[in-house]
């Protein structure tokens, strides 16, 4: 089957490789759709911290928001699966360890994910094997466009509930991003009151065309009592921003990874009674993600500016935007194509 290989910093190619089998708890799945992050790109430039650890290495085949259709199963495996249409977790711990038994599994010291680390092929490819654990059922109503940004809808889910605020609250999002825009779709569907910060007119005017009003720059922030703070951003400096911004006695969570380091003064985070939340991956918010997606309360589809080919892959990788995009943040890849 054809897929998409990363063969080192920069470099990557369509190869012949051998077709998965299902093993041992595991299905094969035929991929539909696939989505690529910032992730994949800093997989591909050779910034991603892994391959500097020891965590991943080249050769490497990426994708790790897919979806698709169950079409073979390995022993111990229900045969129900065969036929369905799937995501699947991202996120693969050893299922032996403390962290694994307490619902903690995407922090398991052993974890592979798919896509990104420890040699577990990812999505780009015509076929995919997965455990049958990690497995999530797409209903109809939720297409291949919506079934590959379950994942990265998990970890916006989780963000926003990350915040614990209630229907009429405010909420400042960082970041016009793909998570930023999520997170604003998810806080939005439960009635809180939502505000993004782009880095520029741009970033402003791509949020707005995805239909969200109050999106404003630095200068154009307005004061408002800012009950939570979401940092969906890349940039080192906004942690402490956030900090500066949100109400005392509230919470702000922290999605966004900088390229370097970033600093907040811990005094401010004390003496103002302030909770900083992390959040790491999509686990426990797929099962909502694809709910609000199933059920209409949350239309992530706009966020997609274009479908292209196995074979424009490693353009987009690249940095080279498709002619033609919509207003979205996100390229989705049809490997069947």
């Amino acid at each position: 089957m054809r897929a998409l290989v990363l063969t080192g910093p920069g470099r990557a190619e369509i190869q012949e490789v051998e077709l998965p089998s299902a093993g041992p708890g595991e299905v094969v799945v035929d991929v539909e759709r696939v989505g690529v992050c910032g992730t994949d790109v800093e997989l591909f430039t050779g910034n991603m911290s892994y391959l500097h650890t020891g965590r991943s290495w080249y050769p490497l085949r990426p994708g790790h928001e897919w979806c698709g259709r169950v079409t073979a199963v390995g022993s111990h495996v229900a045969p129900a699966w065969l036929g369905r249409r799937v995501t699947g977790d991202t996120m693969l711990g050893c299922g032996r360890c403390e962290r694994c038994h307490t619902g903690r599994h995407h922090l398991c010291p052993d974890l592979a994910e798919i896509g990104v680390s420890l040699g577990r092929p990812g999505a780009l490819a015509e076929q995919i094997a997965v455990p049958a654990a990690a497995l999530h059922d797409l209903p109809d109503s939720v297409d291949p466009t919506l079934g590959a940004l379950a994942e990265p809808g998990g970890n916006a889910l989780r963000a926003v509930l990350g915040t614990t605020l209630n229907p009429g609250e405010r909420l400042l999002i960082l970041g016009t991003g793909t998570i930023g825009l999520l997170v604003a779709l998810f806080a939005r569907a439960q009635g809180i009151e939502t505000h993004l910060l782009g880095r520029d007119q741009d970033a402003v005017s791509q949020a707005r065309q995805l239909g969200f009003t109050d999106v404003w720059t630095r200068p154009t922030l307005p004061p408002l009592p800012w009950h939570s703070i979401v940092d969906a951003s890349n940039a080192a400096e906004l942690p402490t921003l956030a900090l500066d911004l949100v109400e005392p006695g509230r919470r702000i969570v922290y999605i966004g990874l900088a390229g370097a380091p970033s600093t907040i003064d811990t005094r401010d985070l004390v003496l103002r009674d302030i909770t900083a939340v992390g959040i790491l991956g999509g686990s426990a918010g797929l099962a909502g993600a694809i709910a609000a997606y199933a059920d209409g309360s949350v239309d992530a589809r706009p966020l997609v500016s274009a479908t292209v080919t196995l074979a424009e892959t490693a353009d987009v990788l690249a940095g080279h935007r498709p002619a033609g995009l919509g207003p979205g943040p996100k390229v989705h890849i049809d490997p069947r194509r």
